[in-house]
C-alpha cells in the first residue's frame, strides 16, 4: 500500500511517527493535496482543529486553507476513489458539501464501524482476567 500524506509546514506528524516511516518506500509527505491524491484508490480527511484546539481554530483555518477534498482533488484521484472523513465534518472547509455528499454513504459506513470498533475494545478491556 501507497501512503502521500498531505499538510502544511508546521503540522507534520509526529517525530516518532516520521522516524517509523523513514523505511519505507511507499510513504510521502507532501504539501500538495492534489499532487497527494494522484491516482488514489482513498482519499482520508479530517478536521482542522480537533477536541481541544479550538483556541487554534483561526490560525489552523489560514494553515490548511487549500487542504480541502474538493473537485479538483477528487479529478486527480482514480475515478472510483472513495472518501473517509472520522466525522464531524465541516462541510466547507476540510471537505466541500458536494463531495461529502457524494461519499456520505461511506463516510457514515466508517462511523458506524468504528462504532463497532471501539465496543470491542471496550470488551476486552473490561472483561475479567483469566
Amino acid at each position: 500500500m501507497n501512503v502521500t500524506l498531505a499538510c502544511p509546514d508546521g503540522y507534520y506528524p509526529d517525530k516518532q511517527i516520521l522516524d517509523f516511516t523513514k523505511d519505507y518506500a511507499n510513504f510521502k509527505l507532501i504539501n500538495n493535496p492534489v499532487e497527494a491524491a494522484a491516482d488514489a484508490d482513498v482519499l482520508y480527511t479530517d478536521v482542522w482543529a480537533s477536541m481541544g484546539q479550538e483556541g487554534e481554530a483561526e490560525q489552523r483555518k489560514l494553515a490548511f486553507k487549500g487542504y480541502q477534498i474538493n473537485d479538483d482533488v477528487m479529478a486527480s484521484a482514480k475515478s472510483d476513489a472513495i472518501v473517509m472523513h472520522c466525522l464531524p465534518a465541516h462541510r466547507e472547509e476540510e471537505i466541500t458539501a458536494k463531495v461529502f455528499e457524494q461519499h456520505a454513504k461511506e463516510i457514515f459506513d466508517e462511523a458506524e464501524n468504528r462504532l463497532h470498533a471501539q465496543k470491542a475494545v471496550m470488551v476486552r478491556l473490561m472483561a475479567p482476567e483469566k
